[in-house]
């Protein structure tokens, strides 16, 4: 078993669509114009007035521990770390899309500067192997991301993971690393 094993709680009750993090990756990550790899989606306005909601969805990778990309990446390309994280050897990587085929969470591209297959890596080689936060986590003005080690118990994302908490498509046996608190604002809908 690794000695960590990273994962992210998206909170969408705090989240308020500001795109601080979608930003800080594109920047942090050098993200290329028309493409990538963390977005924040809103839909809404949703409700009645005055009791009118809008709701808020992470849009990345999920860190699958049974990663589909992984098992079908002909060239050893799509890796799981040491630390549990999903990544992209762009020097292997052949273009062929087959990992972007097998994501069922659409959170895969080809990057049109390099040619190979690009996603979030929670920004493993340039902050986390650092002992930082991802850029994401890092700049979010209401704490909505919460980033950690799940393998420690004392973590500050162990600690949050006591609240009521859904994977998403959890339900393919993926077996994602990221978390979601469900919007609970504007009652029933």
């Amino acid at each position: 078993m690794a000695d960590k094993r990273y994962g992210m709680l998206f909170d969408s009750n705090r989240c308020i669509g500001c795109q601080s993090c979608s930003v800080a990756c594109r920047a942090e990550n050098k993200v290329p114009d028309d493409v990538y790899r963390l977005q924040v989606r809103i839909e809404g306005p949703k409700g009645e007035y005055p009791q009118l909601v809008m709701d808020f969805e992470r849009h990345s990778c999920v860190m699958c521990e049974n990663a589909p990309c992984v098992s079908v990446c002909p060239t050893g390309a799509s890796y799981v770390n040491q630390d549990g994280v999903n990544m992209v050897d762009s020097q292997k990587c052949v273009g062929c899309k087959y990992c972007i085929n097998a994501c069922p969470y659409q959170a895969r591209f080809i990057n049109p500067v390099t040619g190979a297959a690009d996603k979030c890596t929670f920004c493993y080689e340039n902050r986390v192997q650092k002992g930082e936060k991802p850029a994401c986590a890092s700049i979010c003005p209401t704490g909505a991301l919460i980033f950690g080690d799940l393998n420690d118990p004392n973590s500050e994302i162990r600690q949050a993971l006591r609240q009521n908490t859904v994977k998403p498509k959890e339900h393919l046996g993926t077996n994602p690393k990221l978390y979601i608190v469900p919007n609970k604002r504007g009652g029933e809908r």
